[in-house]
């Protein structure tokens, strides 16, 4: 169940960073104004907080293994919201990343 808890709490992260950085983009770079820009700077605040709540306790680890669920997370926010077309790298390294990070994260520690 603790590794369940991890991968929903990475997939939590994701939404709120990605979600976050996307809506701050949509409010200066597309112009749509100001509730867009601090809707992103409050979605960015949770994602400040999910971390904390992984059941490990290593920062170090816990945002490296993270970085692998953004990278995922940031293709598949591109195909989901802005109709992007990864193409066989993109999807290999986003396959690699997300190796990594159960490399990092749910490798028996002895």
């Amino acid at each position: 169940m603790t590794t369940v808890r991890s991968l929903l709490l990475f997939a939590l992260a994701a939404v709120a960073e990605i979600g976050g950085a996307w809506l701050v983009w949509q409010g200066v770079r597309e112009h749509r104004g100001a509730a867009w820009i601090t809707a992103g700077v409050a979605a960015l605040g949770i994602y400040g907080f999910v971390a904390t709540l992984q059941p490990s306790t290593t920062f170090g680890r816990i945002l490296a293994a993270y970085g692998g669920v953004f990278v995922a997370g940031s293709l598949a926010w591109a195909m989901a919201l802005d109709g992007y077309r990864p193409d066989r790298f993109d999807v290999l390294g986003a396959t690699l990343c997300l190796l990594g990070v159960a490399v990092i994260m749910y490798s028996p520690r002895t």
